[in-house]
C-alpha cells in the first residue's frame, strides 16, 4: 500500500493560530509546497466544530491562544476523536510544553520560531502516517463488506442447493463425522422406515433386516475411506415382502482447516431397470 503524491497534497489541513503573520506564514508555506486544502483559523474556540464538519487529516495547532488554548482545543477534540486519535501538530515556543502537547493527544510538535525545513519535513512524515493509517483502515473496513457479501452469497448458494437437491431427489440428509445423521429431509421415514440411517452409519440390529449387507458393506467401505459416491444402488425387503430399490449419492464434508465434518447426499426410489444400471464409481 503507497501514497502518492497527488494523494498527500491533497490532504485536508487546518491552521490554528491567534497571531495573523503566523497563519499567513504557514499557508504560504504549505500552499508553495504544493498543498491545495488549507484552512486556517484564528479562533480556537471554532476548531471542534470545523474538525467534526471537515474531518481534517492535519491541525497546525498553536498552544498558547487567549479564551482557550491548545490544551483545551485538544481536550475538545479528543470527545469527537473517531479512532483516538488528534491529527495535531502542536506549535509551541514554550520546551516545556512540549511533553505537555504530547501527554494531551499532539502526534508531533514544530518549535517557534518556525524553521522551515523543519516545517516541511515534520508536516509531510505526520501526513503520511495519517493518511496511510487510514488507507489501511477503509480497505479493512472493504475487506469486512466484501467477507460478508461473500457470505451472504455463500448462504443463498447453499439454500438454493438444498432446494435443488429436494427437487431432483426423494430425500436429502447429512450426517456428522461420528456417523450420527444430523438432518434428513423428504419423506425418507415413510420410505424407509428408520433403515436410511442403519444403512449409512452404524448398524441398530432391529433396523437392517431386508438389507442388501453386500452393498451396505460396499458402502460402508466408500465413507471410512471419505470417498465420494454417486447413485449407489442398493435394495431391501419391506415388511411386506416385496424388494424396494434406491439410488444413493454423497460426499465429505470438511471444515476450513480441512478436517472431515461429515458426509451429505440425496437419495431416491427407483425402478428395477434403473437399479440395474449400476455406476463405475
Amino acid at each position: 500500500m503507497t501514497l502518492t503524491d497527488t494523494e498527500l497534497l491533497n490532504a485536508n489541513i487546518l491552521i490554528v493560530d491567534d497571531q495573523l503573520a503566523h497563519v499567513h506564514l504557514l499557508e504560504r508555506l504549505l500552499r508553495d509546497t504544493g498543498y491545495v486544502k488549507v484552512a486556517t483559523t484564528i479562533d480556537p474556540q471554532e476548531v471542534c466544530a470545523l474538525h467534526r464538519k471537515n474531518h481534517y487529516d492535519l491541525i497546525l495547532l498553536d498552544l498558547q491562544m487567549p479564551l482557550l488554548d491548545g490544551f483545551g482545543v485538544m481536550e475538545g477534540l479528543q470527545v469527537d476523536a473517531e479512532d483516538g486519535v488528534l491529527p495535531v501538530i502542536a506549535l509551541t515556543a514554550q520546551p516545556g510544553h512540549k511533553l505537555r502537547a504530547l501527554q494531551a493527544g499532539a502526534r508531533d510538535f514544530i518549535n517557534k520560531p518556525f524553521d522551515i525545513v523543519e516545517v516541511k519535513l515534520r508536516i509531510r512524515h505526520m501526513l503520511e502516517v495519517r493518511l496511510l493509517y487510514k488507507m489501511l483502515e477503509a480497505h479493512s473496513h472493504e475487506l469486512e463488506d466484501t467477507v460478508r457479501a461473500r457470505t451472504a452469497e455463500l448462504r443463498q448458494s447453499e439454500e438454493r442447493f438444498r432446494r435443488l437437491t429436494e427437487l431432483a431427489s426423494d430425500w436429502y440428509w447429512e450426517q456428522n463425522e461420528r456417523g450420527t445423521f444430523t438432518q434428513v429431509s423428504g419423506p425418507v421415514f415413510e420410505t424407509l422406515g428408520m433403515g436410511i440411517p442403519s444403512f449409512l452409519g452404524p448398524p441398530g440390529a432391529s433396523e437392517l433386516a431386508g438389507w442388501d449387507e453386500t452393498a451396505r458393506a460396499q458402502l460402508q467401505d466408500k465413507i471410512a475411506a471419505r470417498q465420494p459416491f454417486l447413485d449407489f444402488a442398493f435394495s431391501r425387503i419391506d415388511g411386506k415382502g416385496a424388494r424396494q430399490y434406491f439410488r444413493v449419492s454423497g460426499e465429505p464434508m470438511f471444515d476450513e482447516a480441512c478436517r472431515f465434518t461429515g458426509y451429505r447426499g440425496i437419495g431416491a426410489e427407483v425402478g428395477p431397470g434403473l437399479y440395474a444400471q449400476q455406476p463405475l464409481l
